[in-house]
Order: C-alpha cells, then sequence, then structure tokens
C-alpha cells in the first residue's frame, strides 16, 4: 500500500515537493523558488527577517553623521571638478569610494537602508553646492563651467552609493 503525501497547508493537494530547508511536503502553490531550490513560504518569510535584523543596527546618530560626512566630503571634492576638468571621469569614482570609505568608517560600520539612502542623498546635495553657487555667480553664461561639477556629481554619487550599498551587503 502507498501513502499519497499532501501539501502541508492544502491537504486536498497531493505532492511530491519538499521545502529543501523544513523537508515539509508543498504544493506548487505554496512553493518558492530560490537559488538553492523550493522552499515553503514560511522558510522564505524567517529567512528575511534574520537579514532584516542583521542589517538594520544604525545608531539614530548615523543618520545624521553618515549624510553629513558624505555631503561635506563631496562638496569638498567637487572644487577639483574645476581644475582636473576632463580627468575628473577617472578621479570621482576613486573619490566616491574613498567617501563612502569614510563614512561608514564614522557609522562605525553600522548599517541599515534608511541610513544608505540619508548618505546617497548627502552625496546628491554635496555634489550640488558648487554648481549652484557657481550657477548664481555667473548666470546663464556659465553653463559652460556648470558640466564638470555636474559630471563629478554624477560619478562620485553613483560611485559612492554603490560602495556604501551594493558593494557591501551581509551575506546570510
Amino acid at each position: 500500500m502507498e501513502t499519497k503525501t499532501t501539501c502541508y497547508i492544502h491537504s486536498d493537494r497531493e505532492t511530491t515537493l519538499r521545502c529543501n530547508r523544513c523537508e515539509r511536503p508543498i504544493c506548487t502553490e505554496c512553493a518558492v523558488l530560490t537559488p538553492t531550490g523550493y522552499r515553503c513560504k514560511n522558510c522564505v518569510k524567517a529567512q528575511q527577517k534574520v537579514f532584516e535584523t542583521t542589517f538594520n543596527n544604525a545608531k539614530p546618530l548615523d543618520l545624521f553623521l553618515g549624510p553629513l560626512t558624505a555631503f561635506i566630503l563631496t562638496a569638498l571634492g567637487s572644487l577639483a571638478s574645476l581644475q582636473c576638468q576632463f580627468y575628473i571621469l577617472f578621479i570621482a569614482p576613486a573619490f566616491g569610494w574613498l567617501f563612502a570609505e569614510a563614512v561608514r568608517r564614522v557609522v562605525s560600520k553600522r548599517r541599515s537602508y534608511l541610513l544608505f539612502r540619508l548618505v546617497g542623498l548627502g552625496f546628491i546635495l554635496g555634489s550640488l553646492v558648487l554648481p549652484a553657487i557657481l550657477f548664481l555667480l555667473t548666470g546663464l553664461q556659465g553653463i559652460p563651467v556648470l558640466i564638470w561639477p555636474l559630471v563629478y556629481g554624477a560619478l562620485v554619487t553613483v560611485s559612492g552609493y554603490s560602495n556604501i550599498y551594493i558593494g557591501k551587503k551581509i551575506k546570510v
């Protein structure tokens, strides 16, 4: 005699599929495809909760110091864009990486999604300080001068944000 296995959630559905983590039988509706195989929705939710709690450990002061550091360093670095012009294409990504490392040290490598977003905003606002000042001083005649600071801002923001967020994810 052969016993039939049914989904642990839907008892009316016969299945041969099992969660690769908890080994409970699951139907195709309950199965979630992960890089390591099929898992039940409960195991996927449990794994996401572990990731979110280890990823959200920034302190309230970090939410102020991180963006402020990114803002100040990016604003100061934008002065180099006036001197280097074309070479800023090569220098700005390195600045972004260095500034992200500085921010990471200031916040003692603590992490949170809100912190990353605020640091990204700090990069953006810091890169707009010099172009705004130049535009106010020169008006529309100074638009050609604004090109390199804006290119610098875009490159530093992308490089810095990707280093602080994408490049250093915690592996669970």
